[in-house]
């Protein structure tokens, strides 16, 4: 998606895993801080550095990959 450009993803960082403008804040660490029933609020306030876009895009992203779809091709 042409609209996350906060979303980096480094095989050198975090294991692969997306994260949030190359910090080691991984989009699965803000989804499940939001899931646990944490505010966008509270979270900028435990994590300064992070921006309102940044979780907002964590949470497109998020939303993003789990609506994809794996095609299985049957083999010849």
């Amino acid at each position: 998606m042409a609209d996350l450009d906060r979303i980096t993803q480094s095989p050198d960082m975090m294991s692969g895993r997306p994260c949030i403008r190359g910090m080691r804040v991984t989009v699965g660490m803000i989804v499940g801080q939001i899931g646990a029933g944490v505010s966008i609020d509270e979270l900028l306030t435990d994590y300064p550095y992070l921006e309102r876009e940044d979780i907002m895009q964590a949470l497109r992203y998020a939303a993003w990959r789990s609506d994809e779809r794996e095609v299985l091709l049957a083999s010849a």
